[in-house]
């Protein structure tokens, strides 16, 4: 499969842990099928050629066709877009999209002003795959356009734009990194995880703190166990409930600074470790500080107390590009 390097709405405040939690925007190629030639031998099919323009535009949006919708759980469900014919997304690693509702749409998402409502989505499939672009969209009570997309049926369009480099992520860039995610804000670090890790050359070891609500609200757990399985040497995630079943064995509560200090690449290794965050400006301000503005604020919260740097923990957000509302999606790479 071809390699290239170069990124979900916020809900409502909750009177949980949650409040501290960390939001912030598949599986991999394809593989050729093993067939019996004449002869008895096995031969492996070659696989589909893939143009080297992408479908998408960094520039325009351009409407796409949802394939099928696939629940997850609850609240959660994969939507899979159809792409041209010999086509693949080509997404950097890592990188996210925009989407609106489409110009013919029947009834367009727009805000009270009549301009529409643009929101980040990092999408699951890995950037080689042909014919399709997959979200994990997470439902959003408070949220205009998770609701718009969990709206939408088989054959209607979304409007699409991209992609956003939000990291150029090149394989063994560091020795080890770190991640802290929450929510529907862990697409972002599946997308550099199932990159990096299936790489054979890779050698960086991973961390990954993800915290949840609950058990059911765990997104891509199944994937997640398969990497670590897979890959033990490389890769390590930690889940914690804020409010976990009688049942449950794992960690408990919101990311603090005991579980930062004991699971993720200290401080001390310098430029050979990255500390990547993707979360809500709750969450941001409480482990790394909050923005200033449209800028990166000051270092400070949690890493900066235990010692990480500003060259360890930077901000790239997408704040920018939406209007600062509730509903508006923040998702946050510190890095």
């Amino acid at each position: 499969a071809r390699r290239y390097s170069t990124a979900p709405e916020a809900g409502s405040k909750s009177s949980s842990n949650l409040a501290y939690y960390l939001l912030g925007g598949g599986i991999a190629g394809l593989a050729g099928y093993i067939y019996l030639d004449r002869s008895g031998k096995a031969t492996a099919a070659a696989k589909p050629k893939i143009s080297d323009k992408s479908p998408l535009d960094p520039q325009n949006f351009v409407d796409f066709k949802l394939k099928k919708i696939e629940s997850y759980n609850y609240n959660t469900a994969k939507y899979i877009f159809e792409l041209p014919p010999d086509t693949a997304s080509l997404l950097p690693i890592a990188s996210c999209v925009v989407v609106k509702s489409s110009d013919g749409a029947a009834k367009p998402l727009v805000d009270d002003k009549g301009k529409p409502i643009i929101r980040p989505y990092t999408p699951i499939s890995p950037s080689d795959l042909p014919g399709e672009l997959t979200f994990l969209i997470k439902r959003y009570e408070a949220g205009k356009m998770s609701q718009y997309i969990h709206g939408l049926q088989p054959g209607e369009t979304l409007a699409i734009k991209g992609p956003i480099t939000k990291i150029n992520y090149k394989i063994n860039q560091f020795d080890e990194v770190g991640m802290i995610a929450g929510g529907s804000g862990i697409t972002p670090m599946y997308q550099i995880l199932d990159y990096a890790l299936k790489d054979p050359s890779n050698k960086t070891r991973f961390t990954l703190i993800f915290a949840n609500v609950s058990e059911k609200d765990i997104l891509l757990k199944e994937e997640f166990d398969a990497l670590q399985a897979q890959y033990p040497k490389t890769f390590n995630v930690i889940y914690t409930l804020d409010k976990p079943s009688a049942g449950w064995t794992g960690t408990t509560g919101y990311v603090n600074q005991a579980l930062v200090q004991h699971h993720l690449p200290p401080p001390t290794l310098g430029e050979k470790a990255k500390i990547f965050v993707c979360g809500p400006p709750g969450q941001v301000a409480a482990l790394a500080g909050p923005k200033a503005g449209m800028k990166q604020g000051e270092l400070s919260g949690i890493l900066k107390q235990l010692g990480y740097t500003e060259d360890q923990v930077r901000f790239a957000h997408l704040s920018r590009l939406l209007p600062t509302n509730r509903d508006a999606l923040l998702q946050v790479f510190k890095f």
